[in-house]
């Protein structure tokens, strides 16, 4: 049995659409929409298209994504018991409902967390390592940290070659998760209101003993951060981005009081230029 969870706030246009391309999956047992407390009418309009497959549910007050996450896994696991849960942006567009059965063949059989190949725009994303406190550190040094960064958090090409492939963790904008493994692993963080769900996700998966998988034969299209620039500025964006990284840090990647002292310090020296280069702007 399978259920999808999407979380929306302040875009129920985005996640109609996402709604509209896979309402008619019978692979989906139900499929559930946690809006997020919206500010705009997007509760009202998603409300409208509530039916025997669609459940909207008022997350009460906005918490951050992986507590309305939990809001709806919770639902779904209260209803069902025991299921496999597709975790979805709203800014996804899935070809074929043979993805998500192909999805769902890899965790029924592996015990693992499953996602497919990304697409965004011209780019790939097939998971990536979790990086070390150093190299988190050197993501925060403007103009330069991300771009170093980003070959070295990546898998080479041929290492997907076959038809899976083990990563540290995947996207966290579409992949599928066991009702076990994720009551297991304590359900998502929701001392992080955005962003390192994923880091967090893969440690406390490795924890476990079990694995995150990609699954390469299989793809989904990422309308990247729609929703996410729809509803945030850059610099709060940014705070939200950093808060996190310091709370996976210190609670769970183990960075020592230097490396802590050093991740604040090229924060704040980058927040600065950013906001210089957004006043020039």
């Amino acid at each position: 049995m399978i259920g999808m969870v999407i979380v929306n706030y302040n875009d129920y246009e985005t996640t109609k659409r996402l709604l509209d391309n896979v309402k008619d999956y019978k692979v989906l047992k139900e499929i559930v929409v946690v809006d997020n407390k919206s500010t705009d009418n997007s509760l009202e309009e998603l409300r409208k298209l509530k039916n025997k497959k669609i459940t909207i549910i008022d997350s009460g007050e906005n918490k951050g994504y992986s507590y309305a996450l939990n809001v709806g896994c919770k639902y779904l696991i209260d209803k069902y018991k025991s299921l496999n849960i597709v975790i979805s942006n709203s800014d996804i567009i899935i070809e074929s409902e043979l993805d998500i059965k192909d999805l769902n063949s890899y965790i029924s059989t592996k015990n693992v967390i499953v996602g497919p190949t990304i697409i965004q725009g011209n780019d790939l994303n097939r998971g990536f390592k979790i990086p070390t406190p150093w190299q988190d550190i050197k993501q925060n040094i403007v103009f330069f940290g991300k771009r170093v960064l980003a070959k070295e958090l990546s898998y080479p090409d041929n290492y997907y070659h076959k038809d899976i492939s083990k990563v540290d963790t995947v996207s966290g904008c579409f992949f599928m998760i066991s009702s076990k493994h994720l009551e297991d692993m304590g359900y998502f963080d929701e001392n992080v209101f955005l962003y390192y769900e994923e880091n967090i996700m893969g440690i406390k998966t490795k924890k476990l003993g079990k694995n995150i998988i990609v699954c390469n034969n299989v793809d989904v299209i990422h309308d990247h951060s729609v929703s996410i620039d729809k509803s945030l500025k850059r610099i709060k964006k940014y705070d939200i981005l950093k808060t996190s990284q310091e709370y996976f840090e210190k609670t769970y990647n183990g960075a020592n009081k230097i490396e802590l002292f050093f991740l604040k310090v090229f924060r704040y020296l980058t927040r600065i230029l950013l906001l210089i280069k957004y006043l020039v702007d």
